[in-house]
């Protein structure tokens, strides 16, 4: 028997729901589709579910918007039938199903990230530390200590201990002897980069050590060293040095195929600033190709950097490349929609609806609650009295009534007309009451404080959500109420 699934919505998207659903060609399941009784599908919680729900005799799998609040953990529980989120958007939901119903699994990965401290000697140990700690939630495997030229540093090895002391895996990257081995006998893990002159190095310290080139593209004198560690039976990684675009790009990849070529065994770094920091162009599409190249390649090792202030998430894109990159390898498929997170500027589907679409649901609104929505035309604003479009805010502003002598109410449109703006300037995928999704170039702790506070100002409690700003009702309520206490 196909598995049954319960699909919840409001009235507003219901024949939308089951067009889509109907469209579907050769589902793995059957289906249901419920209006629990309330009008906008996004304004959905638990507790009104709790309320509302009954008569789930044959239901496998209840689903809800994606935008659904509370927890569906204990709904699931008590209800006796799993309860989980779609996608956001209820077109979305053929994708959803094309995965089995579950998103891939991108916990798997096969290159480490050597994320460097390039300014170690000019900070202080505390400041070391926060940095590992940063690098490592956005995904590094190795805190790399980035020593300068004719700079001191004297905590070197108290920074090498500090880290080591708190977990880290540590390398130390210098082209001085006297760093390489401060940082071995400190007890870095490896040490970049010993070059066939400086390999006697390797053997007063146990770090394992990076070798590159004695002098700029000398493949010959890194397989000399190569064979040096291999005949010994010392561990070590090979590095045939990136060069950036317009000074050598094409010629050094073609040196790292030739060293994978030559050695298919052995543990291959590319140090990858060359090409992040030193192009002026978003570095997401930058680590997509280059951590394709990385995989195809077999490179096991990267080392990045964030100097650049355009390069300061080249930790967490390396992370979410590297991650995508195995998946597409293994699946044997184009790296091209099993994740996002790396189309930080512009949307896959950006225009969710069609103008037509968008009339249609105008229509169908009896209230005088404004919807925001986007399409190729433009933006769409529209209530039961009717709907404007426009492609600037200052020129949609002006036709929305009632806002002019309601502060709170105009912020909110205005926040909404100005997050629709810029997702139809660069083709995003818009949702009204939600921040636009920047993918991996927006640092977790930026997303959550931000998030929480949209979602704080928008909240009223469990089981009566509502975008205030949006509910011109329900802000003249609010006032009469005022007046009467006054």
């Amino acid at each position: 028997m196909p598995e049954h699934i319960l699909f919840l919505t409001g009235k507003l998207a219901e024949k939308r729901l089951r067009r889509v659903l109907d469209g579907m060609s050769s589902p793995s399941f059957s289906h249901e589709v419920r209006n629990v009784g309330i009008s906008v599908a996004a304004l959905m919680t638990a507790t009104i579910l709790r309320r509302r729900l009954s008569e789930l005799g044959g239901v496998d799998r209840i689903l809800v918007p994606g935008l659904c609040r509370g927890d569906l953990e204990a709904l699931s529980g008590e209800l006796g039938v799993p309860v989980q989120r779609g996608p956001e958007d209820l077109k979305d939901i053929p994708a959803f199903f094309g995965h089995g119903g579950e998103p891939p699994d991108l916990s798997g990965y096969d290159v480490r990230i050597f994320a460097e401290i390039v300014d170690a000697p000019g900070i202080g140990i505390e400041a070391i530390l926060e940095r590992a700690r940063r690098y490592t939630r956005d995904g590094a495997d190795v805190i790399d200590i980035g020593c300068l030229p004719d700079t001191p540093f004297p905590h070197l090895e108290e920074a090498v201990q500090a880290l080591k002391s708190q977990g880290y895996q540590v390398s130390v990257d210098s082209l001085e002897e006297e760093d390489l081995l401060r940082g071995g006998r400190a007890g870095a893990d490896y040490l970049l980069s010993l070059k066939e002159s400086t390999l006697w190095i390797a053997d007063e310290v146990p770090s394992t050590p990076v070798l590159i080139p004695e002098e700029h593209t000398d493949m010959e004198s890194l397989y000399r060293a190569i064979e040096h560690c291999r005949n010994k039976g010392r561990a070590f990684l090979a590095d045939s040095i990136l060069d950036p675009i317009q000074f050598g790009f094409t010629d050094s990849i073609h040196r790292y195929a030739r060293l994978r070529r030559d050695y298919p065994e052995i543990g291959i770094i590319m140090g990858i600033g060359n090409l992040t920091e030193l192009t002026g162009a978003d570095t997401t599409g930058i680590n997509a190709v280059i951590f394709g190249i990385i995989s195809e390649l077999g490179i096991n090792s990267v080392l990045t950097t964030e100097v650049s202030p355009h390069a300061c998430a080249a930790v967490r894109e390396a992370d979410r490349a590297r991650r995508i990159m195995y998946y597409a390898g293994n699946e044997h498929s184009l790296p091209k929609g099993i994740d996002d997170a790396l189309l930080t500027v512009h949307g896959r589907k950006p225009f969710s609806y069609s103008l037509e679409e968008i009339r249609e649901l105008a229509g169908d609104i009896r209230d005088p609650n404004y919807r925001v929505q986007i399409s190729p035309e433009g933006i769409h604003v529209f209530n039961r009295d009717g709907l404007e479009t426009g492609r600037d805010p200052y020129d949609l502003f002006p036709k929305l009534a009632e806002l002019e002598n309601d502060a709170p109410h105009a912020f909110y449109m205005g926040v909404e007309l100005a997050r629709a703006q810029i997702a139809w300037q660069l083709g995003k995928r818009y949702v009204q009451d939600e921040e636009l999704d920047w993918g991996v170039a927006v640092a977790p702790e930026r997303l959550s404080e931000s998030g929480e506070q949209s979602r704080a100002a928008h909240a009223v409690k469990e089981g009566d959500f509502k975008p205030e700003g949006s509910t011109l009702k329900a802000r003249k309520q609010s006032r009469k109420k005022k007046q009467r206490k006054k």
